[in-house]
């Protein structure tokens, strides 16, 4: 039945998380998750897919005459499901694609995914080809299971395709469909179809390939059964004949030839007697993930041979113990380069071949001085190849190829007797080296894996808490079964480094464990060491300090004794305690602790711990480093950010801004009061994140506020913001420094900007590369302005548009960033219908907006700053607005201060009335004498009171300092003097000279 698409649901919030750099849960899969971390770790942008083409691609002629049968069957089969087959070589390479209908052929073609373009994982993130040849095993990826933005609308299943003389992996085959049409099955297609071209390859195998895979299996079931019927009397138990020293040295001598050759997979050697052996070298792998190469070598006629270690020179022969296969080898597909029941087989009487850390080395009662295999550690070792070598039949004629039917019979018949001789131990192996080698190889493999792993999975976030999450993460349990890590508060806050010395007030930031006990102190507890303690020991030192016998510190017990005690019953027997140090600077303590599952700790891991601990105080030094720079950016944010909201009756506001997750952004919001009671609302982006967008912003929006007290129209305000950008842009000096950081220097930044009159109910707004505003009417019915879109700050050329709309009282204005309506998940288109519906109520105060707007619209962890501005308008109504026409004449400026005198007595604003008609008589006479076209008188009772009187001149007037001598340029001081702010305002017909005086304190207004 086909896949549910509820990836939706849980793999996209895992996903974000990831990219985040949070921890995932259980809803990704280890080999998905892997493939991510892998993904990461190559410096992948999802959003972003760079896929390499090469000409000329093409595979050898005798792959593909096993391949293309098999695919062209498959693809048949498949012409009804719409599923393409796809074939790529070694290196991940699409070779060739069939099947699928044109629809999906077309949409594969978008995303590169066609004959020429390269898969690999490193390149194309997580994917069926690439992640089938990185984990060299069959695997399926499904929608958001892909690291690339662009591949999650398919499903896609892939498994690698081996040659089964070499081992090496000759092409990858591939089932892609779209998410919706996935299968489970697909899986188990591929797999079938891989098994029958490797089939094909085996039947394509020279006729003394196959012969001497036939003869090994002969030499092996042979002696299996001389194995369950020894011959009487013989000390070999077996027929007799025996391996002499001479034999041995030939066998290892052979053995160490084939280990180094990893090109080679078979040889022979005659022995003493005309006995030929065949050698067989394979790879195995550890339970613990401990990768080995085994020589086994099998001589047809002689018997089922011991195991024994390489005497040296001074000592007589000491026998290694064998452990067995379901204790020590754990079959992947690496350890499967020929059929698999012969390699199964094989691979698991190969039990003994890498000795595991922990196994002791002692005498074996029985055991015999006859070398028959031998293995050598192989750290790195990643591909199984050989050649083959004829040789001689039991009866001593040329072997021959072995029909299909005794090839089934003698599998069945090996499988059945391998398994019994697994069950009675009669496998033994040769260590080629001194005694105990093997088990110090792993060890030291197992430490570098750890050192690797460590590596890559500490520090992948600028996180403190989290890095420290990581290292006891990598630690438990291969290496401990308890890790605890405390630092200090200035290390959490970012703060200048401090004391973190012996009996520093420290904090337990993460604790790994293999289960919990109440003897620890929990995650966010805060831990004060005594001096007695390892752990402030190691803090005043500076040094690691070991405790082998934790039963034995009496200043380990003394710091908590009920949670020693409880420890010591659990079976804790060990610590090491180990400063976090960087750069010179003491960051926390880590404790290590183990039970009884693990050995004690030795002098050995102190070393290990302190290069663990060294990577990993690094990585928090650099966390603490970041949240140092971040605490920084956002405090000067903040600072330029405005703080309260600005007195005015035009708009009720509310306000929000979200920093984005990443890091401090540029957007920025105002609110500016304007002449004549109106209010300018203001949204911008600065491109970038940082100290550097934030100092942009705050340029920015003082650049705005000082354009706004010049009383600008709305257009005109932003052409002069649009230069001021493009004079940042072209003055910071980057593009003649090659060195310079192009992000850091590098300016632009979107704008709209509103202007609301409560008079007339009219809203003038321009933008510049913004999102368009939203309108929320009185009965609920949102909509966006239709407002023509200018180009970005900075770019320069194009003039800015306005347009101008009459807003019902009880409107509301939404402003925003575009952080809040884009997702990469989804369509602009989509963020902007949510955002309607959203808006779509009546009634609701501009709180409760914007308190709905971020709940259904942003996601727990934004990528980019969010500012949201949302403005419900006010109407001045026509009680509190009074209005005169006057002619050009000097006589009426006695009608104006008449009426000026009797509109304030209306208004019960009679102490104002003196001063008021002063200034109105002044700036009408001025009006009058100076300038053209008609006279307006206007009186406002705003939150001051306000007098404006308009013309149709645009020659401002000018205040100047009159001399003694002078008989008049004394008025427009006295009006200076008389209010507390006056200005000039342009319009299309004319200007207007307007003033403010403060309203008595009792006045309700």
């Amino acid at each position: 039945m086909p896949v549910a698409s509820d990836d939706i649901g849980g793999l996209v919030g895992a996903y974000e998380r990831f990219l985040a750099g949070a921890r995932v849960g259980p809803e990704v899969r280890d080999s998905i998750l892997d493939s991510w971390k892998r993904c990461r770790s190559a410096g992948l942008a999802p959003n972003r897919l760079l896929v390499p083409y090469a000409e000329d691609l093409g595979l050898e002629d005798r792959f593909l005459k096993a391949a293309n049968p098999v695919l062209d069957r498959l693809t048949s089969a498949l012409s009804d499901a719409n599923v393409t087959v796809v074939l790529a070589d070694a290196k991940a390479r699409v070779i060739q694609r069939g099947g699928a209908d044109p629809a999906l052929n077309a949409r594969l073609d978008a995303v590169q995914f066609a004959p020429g373009f390269g898969f690999a994982e490193q390149i194309a993130g997580t994917n069926g080809i690439g992640t089938a040849l990185a984990e060299r095993r069959p695997c399926l990826v499904f929608g958001r299971e892909h690291f690339a933005d662009c591949m999650q609308p398919f499903a896609c299943a892939g498994a690698p395709v081996r040659d089964p003389f070499s081992g090496r992996i000759e092409g990858i085959v591939d089932l892609t469909c779209l998410r919706r049409d996935a299968d489970p099955a697909m899986l188990n297609l591929v797999r079938e179809a891989v098994g029958e071209i490797e089939t094909r390859l085996l039947e394509q195998g020279t006729q003394r390939e196959r012969a001497l895979l036939a003869a090994y299996r002969r030499a092996h079931r042979a002696n299996l059964s001389e194995e369950r019927q020894p011959q009487a009397g013989s000390r070999d138990g077996g027929n007799g004949h025996r391996i002499d020293r001479v034999d041995r040295a030939v066998l290892r001598e052979k053995a160490e030839e084939l280990i180094a050759s990893p090109h080679r997979r078979l040889d022979q050697v005659t022995l003493s007697g005309g006995r030929v052996a065949t050698l067989l070298r394979r790879r195995v792998i550890g339970a613990t993930g401990e990768v080995g190469v085994v020589v086994e070598a099998r001589i047809l006629g002689s018997p089922r041979l011991r195991h024994i270690v390489q005497p040296t020179p001074t000592s007589t022969p000491t026998v290694t113990p064998t452990t067995t296969a379901t204790q020590t080898t754990q079959v992947t597909p690496d350890t499967l380069p020929e059929p698999a029941a012969i390699a199964t087989a094989a691979a698991a009487s190969a039990a003994a071949a890498v000795p595991l850390a922990g196994v002791p080395t002692a005498p074996v009662k029985g055991a015999t001085a006859e070398a028959a295999t031998a293995v050598l550690p192989a750290a790195g070792t990643t591909t199984v190849e050989a050649v083959a070598a004829p040789m001689p039949s039991k009866d001593g004629t040329e072997a021959g190829a072995e029909t299909e039917a005794e090839t089934e019979a003698e599998t069945e018949t090996e499988i059945e007797t391998e398994a019994e001789a697994e069950r009675a131990g009669a496998d033994g192996w040769l260590l080629v080296g001194e005694p105990g080698v093997g088990q110090l190889a792993v060890l030291a493999r197992r430490r570098l894996e750890l050192l690797h792993d460590a590596g890559l999975s500490i520090g992948t976030t600028l996180d403190v808490t989290r890095t420290a999450e990581e290292l006891a993460e990598v630690s438990v349990p291969r290496f401990a079964d308890f890790v605890a890590v405390d630092l200090p508060d200035w290390v959490l806050r970012g703060d200048e480094p401090g004391s973190a010395g012996a009996g520093t007030a420290l904090r337990r930031v993460a604790l790994g464990a293999v289960r919990e006990g109440p003897y620890w102190y929990g995650v966010g507890h805060p831990v004060r060491y005594i001096p007695a303690t390892p752990q402030a020991r190691c803090l005043e030192s500076g040094r690691p300090v070991l405790e082998p016998v934790l039963a034995e510190a009496g200043g380990w017990i003394a710091q908590d004794p009920a949670g020693a005690e409880g420890a010591l019953a659990a079976g804790i027997h060990s610590l090491i305690a180990v400063p976090l140090r960087a750069r010179g600077v003491t960051l926390g303590v880590v404790s290590f602790y183990r039970s009884e599952k693990l050995a004690p700790f030795e002098d050995d891991d102190v070393s290990l711990t302190q290069e663990l601990a060294g990577r990993a105080a690094v990585c928090v030094d650099n966390a603490r480093l970041f949240t140092r720079e971040h605490n920084t950016a956002l405090a000067l944010q903040r600072s330029l950010l405005p703080r309260g909201r600005p007195e005015q009756n035009a708009v009720d506001v509310a306000y929000r801004y979200l920093p984005a997750h990443a890091g401090v952004g540029g957007d920025w919001f105002d609110v500016i009061p304007l002449s004549g009671a109106r209010v300018a609302l203001v949204v911008g982006d600065v491109v970038g994140h940082g100290l550097h967008a934030a100092a942009t912003m705050g340029r920015l929006r003082t650049a705005v506020h000082n354009f706004c007290s010049l009383d600008l129209p709305p257009e005109d305000l932003l052409t002069h913001l649009d230069d001021l950008v493009g004079r940042l842009y072209r003055g910071e000096g980057w593009a003649e420094d090659d060195n310079a950081d192009l992000d850091a220097g590098a300016v632009g930044a979107t704008c709209l900007y509103a202007v609301y009159d409560p008079v007339s109910r009219r809203c003038t707004l321009t933008r510049a590369g913004h999102p368009q505003p939203a309108i929320v009417r009185p009965d609920g019915t949102a909509e966006f302005v239709d407002l023509p879109l200018g180009p970005p700050l900075g770019v320069g050329g194009m003039p800015f548009e306005t347009v101008e709309t009459e807003l019902p009282e009880g409107s509301q204005l939404v402003l925003y960033t575009d952080g809040l309506i884009e997702d990469r998940l989804s369509d602009i288109d989509d963020g902007f219908e949510r955002l309607r519906g959203v808006l779509a109520s009546a009634g609701r105060p501009p709180e409760e907006t914007c308190e709905a707007v971020l709940d259904a619209l942003l996601p727990d962890c934004p990528r980019d700053d969010v500012a949201l501005l949302v403005a419900r308008t006010r109407a001045l109504g026509p009680e509190r607005v009074a209005q005169w026409e006057l002619p050009s004449d000097p006589a009426v400026v006695t009608r104006a201060r008449a009426a000026v005198t009797r509109q304030l007595s209306a208004w019960d604003l009679d102490e104002l009335a003196f001063t008021t008609e002063l200034v109105a008589s002044e700036l009408v006479t001025n009006a009058i004498r100076h300038a053209t076209g008609p006279v307006q008188l206007r009186l406002l009772r705003d939150r001051a009171l306000i007098c404006e009187v308009s013309d149709g001149s645009s020659t401002s007037p000018r205040l100047r300092r009159a001399r003694t001598e002078d008989e008049g340029g004394r008025g427009l001081f006295l009006v200076a003097q008389l209010t507390d702010r006056w200005g000039t305002r342009y319009t299309s017909t004319g200007k207007i000279i307007w003033t403010e005086q403060p309203l008595p304190r009792t006045d309700p207004a």
